[in-house]
């Protein structure tokens, strides 16, 4: 399959170890995507369906201009998120009041991608489900599905991933190196005995102990670790010592999936117990993890801190009183005794306890073994290492964890636990200049905040924390285009929760605020209104001011703008109340400037802006000031004063791509390319406009109906076009409708004219805005020079820990994807 170059990012799992070759399966599968729109790879686990799935995606990746996305979904249980996490992969936010799916078929149904969508057995209705909502309602889009049994639709092909083949042991084995198994195994015991190959001495034993394991990659890849303490005929004379007593007593034939069982039960019993304990506690969460997330859920005595967002202090406005929410009632979490479920352990399987009084330290000890003994996978993530286990592993870590009785809920209460006062500290800081950070590591940390949710709203009383942690997450699913899932767990918590609570009352005022966010004003309204009077009826002032905010926002986009102004004159003039969150009294005085702006009082709009501005640098806050100065760009346009305005757009749009607000760099972009067209840049305002329109189609293409919002693109493309030529016109809109994301960006912040890169160069960060530390600097100016993470770790004598870390942190803070941004960024500051 070919095609032009790709014009959006590809998100595809990163390798951390070699992929063993599989020609036949990559050829099938990519014969197969070049004439079906759905391809399953099916098959046990364990023999490898991710990796070629993601190898496969990487092959084809060019015939598809519109991306290849990936959606993990083995930490996912709940049917109804399959389409959210979706349009997440697809970094789509829809702001529509429409059903996620439909939405989420609206959107894609012009565009040319590839979805690749993992681990759909446990979800295998939802999946297909939106596997035919996609295909019948697009033409373009393609999915690439692994699932351990087939999805059921009529257009669905299949391609059964078997294990590697392996030659008979007792054969001539003078061609052993052709077999990947053997390949695969010689690879993985090289990683933990430097120096390992396949020779005539040892190639019998190797294919006999892969043959023993079925070929499965899974299974051999747990067996060569064991290389560590033990030679090829010792480990194979163990395993099949090991095999023996599993299966004694069964007159069948070893099938795939009790070899698998078997090598990982081989895996769990060569651990410490401290190991098995870690191991058994870990599998309740989703996705990738943290070492802090781990010491938290694995500890039995709790963690004394959070990481908290760099300088991320002052949130709330001073209160003479502790204004925090109540506490959740604790529950016990300590270890539960020697408590047994009465089901019985399969035949064979040894049951430990977990030892009583684990320690941090023994977790962290514990992680480690358990990464040398490949149970866990470690990959780079925000703030540095995190941490994953393969669905097969976690799958056998549950049954573990659930044959002493307690243990599960235990460990659910303690990681739902931990992502609550994660979230807190969050929200605490998020009036300060840690919000990339912030930003990073909730996304990060999704599939366990879902799991945290979902557990709370499923478990006899737990509700009420349920509540509290959506109601908490409020300006992570406002800010970064998650308004859609954030309303999906706050309408299951409030329908849970009725109790005329403190949560409740923050729960309906956020609840209304992202239903305002989907152009539904009347339950907007409703919530938010229920909101001020339950708030009111507490004595709760700050949480009445939040709901108040709401009502007045609610006013402004509803066309109330009279009403809307006189509300906002009102609470600004009143000032913060003590315990309101400081970026909701900045945002009061946002929509105040935005209905002065739209009624043409422009000088006090600037002047109302000017008081935010210095709100938000005392704070070193961007979010909100990115609201600020894109109404200041806007009130300057109005005056037609356009250097001003282009400047104070530019930092605005800068500011959003670090939070990653896709709906604030769309509106912006609109904004910049009318000041681009009103100062004659027609061509610049050209690209700009395709750019924003682009962006607009993982939002709404029609931005949202609103008369304010099409008549400023439409003005700006007939001013244009006409200067343009029709011709020249389209060739710049396309040009801008291709950029991904952040090259787009790149290009709006740079002069019109000036050379773009290949890698398309980043916006020209400032200085006085966006601070590195002298070591970051330094990390900074060694990527610059082309030096990989190990090399930056030699010349500065640190940990390659550490280097990964600090080019994680300066990604993150500069809001960069990839290193060549970061080059470019420091040419620009020399």
């Amino acid at each position: 399959m070919g095609g032009s170059a790709p014009r959006r990012d590809h998100h595809l799992p990163a390798e951390t170890t070699s992929f063993v070759d599989r020609r036949g399966e990559l050829t099938q599968g990519r014969e197969l995507l070049a004439r079906a729109r759905l391809v399953t790879l099916t098959g046990p686990g364990g023999v490898g369906k991710t990796r070629l799935a993601a190898r496969i995606a990487a092959r084809v990746r060019r015939a598809f201009p519109d991306g290849v996305r990936f959606v993990h979904l083995s930490g996912l249980h709940d049917p109804a998120l399959v389409p959210l996490a979706a349009a997440d992969a697809l970094g789509l936010h829809d702001r529509s009041a429409q059903p996620a799916l439909d939405a989420l078929v609206e959107q894609v149904r012009d565009r040319r991608l590839l979805l690749v969508v993992d681990n759909c057995e446990h979800l295998a209705g939802a999946c297909a489900r939106l596997a035919a909502a996609l295909l019948h309602g697009t033409e373009g889009v393609r999915i690439l599905a692994t699932s351990r049994h087939r999805l059921g639709l009529t257009e669905e092909h299949l391609l059964e991933v078997r294990p590697l083949p392996v030659p008979d042991p007792d054969a001539d084995l003078s061609a052993a190196e052709g077999y990947p198994a053997l390949t695969l195994f010689a690879d993985r015991a090289a990683a933990v005995v430097p120096g390992f190959r396949l020779t005539p001495a040892n190639r019998a034993s190797v294919a006999r102990l892969c043959h023993r394991l079925d070929g499965l990659p899974l299974a051999i890849e747990l067996a060569a670790v064991r290389m560590r303490v033990l030679g090829v005929d010792q480990l194979l004379d163990r395993l099949d010592d090991r095999y023996r007593f599993l299966t004694t007593g069964s007159p069948a034939a070893l099938p795939r999936h009790q070899t698998l069982r078997a090598a990982v039960a081989w895996s769990h019993d060569l651990c410490t117990l401290p190991e098995q304990a870690v191991w058994a506690r870990l599998s309740v969460l989703a996705g990738s993890f943290d070492l802090e997330t781990a010491e938290a859920v694995c500890a039995d005595t709790t963690p004394q801190s959070v990481a908290r967002p760099p300088q991320g202090a002052g949130h709330l406005v001073p209160h003479p009183q502790p204004t925090a929410l109540p506490a959740v009632p604790a529950q016990p979490t300590e270890l539960p005794g020697t408590r047994l479920h009465p089901a019985a352990a399969p035949a064979g399987a040894t049951l430990t306890l977990p030892p009583p009084g684990l320690r941090t330290d023994d977790v962290l000890e514990a992680v480690a073994g358990l990464v040398d003994k490949s149970v866990l996978c470690r990959e780079p993530g925000p703030g540095g290492v995190r941490y994953r286990l393969l669905d097969t592993l976690r799958q056998y870590g549950l049954e573990q964890l659930r044959r002493v009785a307690g243990e599960e809920e235990a460990a659910r209460r303690r990681q739902r636990d931990w992502m609550l006062r994660r979230a807190e500290e969050c929200e605490r800081g998020w009036f300060g200049p840690g919000q990339p950070e912030t930003v990073a590591r909730l996304r990060a940390d999704r599939d366990n905040l879902r799991a945290a949710l979902d557990f709370s709203l499923s478990a006899p009383g737990e509700t009420l924390a349920g509540l509290r942690l959506a109601g908490t997450l409020w300006f992570y699913w406002h800010a970064c285009g998650a308004s859609r899932e954030g309303l999906y767990w706050l309408d299951r918590a409030l329908a849970a929760a009725p109790e005329p609570t403190r949560e409740r009352a923050r729960g309906l005022w956020v609840a209304g605020l992202l239903a305002a966010a989907t152009r539904d004003f009347p339950r907007g309204r409703r919530h938010a209104t229920e909101a001020l009077a339950l708030a009111r009826a507490l004595g709760d002032a700050a949480e009445a001011a939040h709901a108040e905010y709401v009502i007045g926002v609610i006013r402004l986009f509803g066309d109330d703008l009279p009403g809307a102004l006189r509300h906002f004159e009102a609470t600004v003039a009143r000032g913060p109340v003590p315990g309101q969150h400081l970026s909701l009294v900045g945002l009061d005085q946002v929509e105040l400037a935005c209905a002065l702006g739209f009624l043409g009082e422009t000088e006090r709009a600037v002047e109302v802006c000017e008081q935010a501005l210095g709100l938000c640098e005392r704070h070193g806050e961007q979010w909100v000031r990115s609201y600020v100065l894109r109404i200041l760009a806007l009130a300057h346009s109005v005056r037609r004063d356009w250097p001003r305005a282009e400047r104070h757009g530019r930092e605005a749009l800068r500011l959003k791509l670090a939070v990653h607000d896709v709906i604030g760099i769309a509106l912006t972009l609109d904004l910049l390319a009318s000041i681009a067209a009103g100062r004659g840049a027609h061509e610049h305002a050209a690209v700009l406009l395709g750019g924003a329109d682009r962006v607009w189609t993982d939002i709404d293409t029609g931005r949202w109906g609103s008369h304010t919002l099409n008549s400023v693109r439409r003005d700006s493309e007939e001013r244009a076009a006409p200067a343009l030529g029709r011709d020249a016109f389209e060739r710049a809109h396309r040009r801008g409708h291709t950029l991904a994301l952040a090259e787009l960006v790149g290009h709006a912040l740079q002069e019109p004219g000036r050379p773009q890169s290949a890698e398309a160069a980043p916006p020209p960060h400032d200085d006085t805005t966006v601070r590195l530390t002298r070591r970051e600097t330094e990390v900074a100016r060694l990527v610059a020079e082309g030096l990989a993470n190990q090399q930056i770790a030699d010349r500065l004598v640190i940990a390659r820990r550490t280097a990964e870390g600090h080019v994680e942190r300066i990604l993150s803070k500069l809001g960069f994807s990839n290193r060549s941004q970061i080059a470019a960024w420091m040419t620009a500051q020399r």
